[in-house]
């Protein structure tokens, strides 16, 4: 009897990106459907798509609408496990072919009838038989990617950043570009600073696509940088590949990357130079830059500070960064600008290392004792609590101590040319280092000086107080 079939192939890793293995698939079954007699009316496909993974199979979906418009009373497939691996599928299945009368034949298990109940059993059994499979290779492939973490080797996948496609020898380019994003984050600049850098200089990922801010502190932050290895999210020894950065590096960009409260910029604040860093007079909270009404005839808006726990002083943005900016050019552009660098206090990394690792090692300990059975629950999370704590300040002492100075480069003669040069965050960064800004209540009215077709600011109101002299 002549049908009217249609072909449904799908491959669940295309390494090559070719097609390969669908395209063999397809030309058995066309070669099935010319020994029945069968008129192949269309061909449907899913390649690199898993069946197991539960994501939406566009070839697959087509294959039904043709079944249920009544397009095909026919399909074949290669195997089975090309159409379903999970039973939920296969029921849908089922229910669509049964009612219609649709034949399902494969080229290396015969044909199955959805019509009878036997049919139907031996189905489910191949589907299960499936299921089976891919649950035993998931098990499988975790068993040995934790053999591989364990010896420190490379457990495979994607072409990791930095290194070459065996996952181990390092692809220096893209290793400078680590080396150097690293320093830049320490100095202060963003992450979307460094993203944007990236792709404005064509620097691609390792697939080739542009950078996102998110990806960007993924990469900074893997353990594979400072050559350790990493499973399921814990660092469980050192690798077999050469790290890229000094391990204190890493765990400085680490702790960064992590620590919310380095997040000081709200709302629209990251167009200005002082969200988050200069505070109010009155109850020295920061400010926020947000909106304030202008007060004219046309009674607009203009960006504006504001203190966040209310309305204690409400300042321009635009005036007031200019004055902070003048100003602090002006005292890096001093003779004496070198000496900040010099003032800097110099911290024992080395130090600061063996302390994090004894901390680890005690943490370590408390778990195993924990799992032995010798503590109890609570003994363990006050423990754990206590630890982490003191493990999370180290991180930030070697954060702070491993970070390159915000002010490098941006001392003595030229600043006044090098500054408009600088990235807001580097900036912001710089401020941060040299003083702190406080914002008092102004008179109202024209301040003292004022000249028409000047503005109101009134640099009185700003008190700058230095942290290095």
């Amino acid at each position: 009897m002549s049908r009217r079939a249609v072909i449904y192939t799908r491959m669940s890793k295309d390494r090559a990106g070719a097609g390969l293995g669908v395209e063999r698939q397809r030309q058995d079954c066309v070669e099935l459907a010319d020994r029945l007699g069968w008129t192949v009316m269309g061909h449907h496909s899913d390649n690199d798509l898993s069946a197991y993974s539960g994501k939406p199979r566009p070839g697959y979906r087509a294959l039904l609408d043709d079944l249920e418009q009544g397009r095909a009373d026919a399909v074949v497939v290669w195997h089975t496990d090309r159409l379903h691996r999970r039973p939920v599928e296969l029921e849908q299945y089922i229910d669509v072919c049964d009612p219609r009368g649709v034949i399902t034949q494969t080229v290396k298990a015969g044909p199955i009838d959805l019509a009878t109940p036997s049919g139907r059993m031996v189905a489910r059994m191949l589907g299960s038989a499936g299921r089976y499979e891919v649950e035993h290779m998931i098990e499988r492939q975790q068993a040995a990617k934790l053999q591989a973490a364990t010896a420190g080797r490379w457990k495979g996948g994607r072409r990791p950043f930095g290194y070459e496609s065996d996952g181990v020898t390092i692809h220096e380019s893209e290793a400078v570009e680590i080396r150097r994003a690293t320093d830049d984050l320490l100095a202060g600049m963003s992450l979307h600073a460094i993203a944007r850098d990236w792709n404005e200089r064509g620097v691609t990922t390792s697939t080739g696509g542009p950078w996102k801010p998110t990806e960007v502190r993924k990469l900074l932050a893997r353990p594979r940088n400072a050559g350790l290895m990493e499973h399921r999210g814990e660092v469980v020894g050192s690798a077999q590949w050469p790290a890229i950065v000094d391990e204190s590096l890493w765990q400085a960009v680490r702790a960064m990357v992590s620590d919310k409260s380095r997040r000081t910029t709200t709302g629209n604040a990251r167009r200005w130079l002082g969200g988050g860093l200069y505070l109010c007079g009155v109850c020295r909270a920061p400010l926020r830059a947000t909106t304030a009404g202008t007060g004219g005839k046309g009674r607009g808006f203009a960006p504006a500070y504001r203190c966040q726990h209310g309305a204690h002083v409400v300042r321009r943005c635009e005036p007031l960064d200019e004055f902070v900016e003048a100003v602090t050019v002006e005292r890096l552009s001093r003779l004496d600008a070198a000496d900040l660098m010099r003032e800097q206090a110099t911290v024992d990394t080395s130090s600061l290392q063996v302390q994090r690792l004894a901390l680890q090692a005690r943490l370590d300990e408390l778990v195993d004792r924990f799992a032995a059975g010798e503590i109890t629950g609570s003994q363990m999370e006050r423990g754990s609590k206590t630890l982490r704590r003191q493990l999370d300040e180290l991180d930030q002492k070697l954060a702070n101590a491993a970070g390159a100075s915000a002010l490098d480069g941006v001392v003595g003669e030229g600043v006044a040319e090098v500054w408009p040069t600088l990235d807001l965050s580097r900036r912001r960064a710089i401020i941060e280092v040299l003083m702190t800004v406080i914002v008092h209540r102004a008179p109202r009215g024209r301040p003292m000086g004022w000249q028409p077709g000047g503005t109101y600011f009134d640099p009185r109101a700003i008190e700058i107080t230095w942290k290095a002299s």
